[in-house]
């Protein structure tokens, strides 16, 4: 960038900082340790000014912007360790399926599709009597809680505001129709109910509900929801790992797509599969 040039975005990057901070010329002289003629220098649009590397570092410090914003090197104005932790983030995550965080972040996904690869059956499907036997370990109260907040995602899924696709590992339907693996301990009518209640959801609410059975032997994923296009969140066990970058979103955006491709039972057939395996 030529210097002339480069003095400008300067200047009016420095003009637009001060008047969103508030800032004036004197206060901005003492934070940067220079004389208010210094600033006024620099904001004069009659000749090329830019300061020395340690001015400028001190003058976006005082700011709270990053030095490469007011350089003209980069538009995003934050400091890196700020875009940092605005792109990628770690919250408290609940096991309760009531968890305000995940509950806003699907009120902040309407009017896009969501995508998610569930640690179990997913919780906005379950039944009251499996939330039952899950939450059996936890406080009484937390299960009205889960009960209450799975109805409502089941109603905003119903009213069609998004759609939902969801890539589940084959072995859970197995798991679950067997009474093995995590679903051990739990009795056959609160299984099957279960699952005549996954098959029953999947008939009435396609295309708006998708749900796709992959071979974990072939495929693999963590439990990840994709919230549309702006927001992508790993599930971790204590915590959400939550993604905001764009290329990070597409990434796991392009890694649940490719779970889909690689499903060995497509959207239309399983309700079909759920209950030919109950049969069996």
């Amino acid at each position: 960038m030529d210097k002339r040039i480069r003095a400008d975005v300067f200047r009016t990057r420095l003009q637009e900082a001060m008047s969103l901070k508030k800032v004036t010329r004197s206060a901005l002289s003492r934070a940067a340790n220079v004389d208010r003629s210094t600033i006024g220098q620099l904001l004069k649009n009659d000749y090329p000014r830019l300061p020395n590397a340690q001015l400028a570092a001190d003058i976006a410090g005082a700011l709270s912007v990053s030095t490469d914003w007011l350089l003209g090197l980069t538009n995003r104005p934050e400091a890196p360790g700020d875009i940092v932790a605005a792109a990628m983030s770690l919250s408290p995550a609940e096991r309760t399926s009531a968890d305000e965080q995940l509950l806003e972040w699907h009120r902040e996904a309407e009017g896009y599709k969501v995508r998610h690869v569930p640690a179990t059956l997913p919780d906005i499907l379950k039944t009251e009597r499996m939330l039952q036997w899950e939450y059996a370990s936890f406080r009484e109260k937390r299960l009205p809680e889960a009960f209450a907040a799975m109805q409502n995602q089941l109603q905003w899924l119903s009213s069609g505001v998004s759609d939902y696709e969801i890539a589940l590992p084959l072995h859970e339907i197995e798991a679950c129709a067997a009474g093995t693996a995590y679903y051990k301990g739990v009795s056959r009518d609160v299984r099957f109910e279960q699952l005549n209640f996954l098959a029953n959801q999947c008939d009435q609410m396609f295309p708006r509900l998708r749900i796709f059975l992959f071979d974990a032997h072939r495929v693999f994923s963590a439990p990840v929801t994709v919230f549309g296009p702006n927001l992508a969140v790993v599930y971790v066990g204590q915590c959400y790992l939550a993604f905001r970058e764009v290329e990070r979103v597409k990434s796991l955006t392009n890694h649940f797509d490719w779970l889909v491709r690689e499903a060995i039972v497509d959207a239309r057939d399983v309700p079909f599969h759920i209950r030919s395996m109950m049969d069996q």
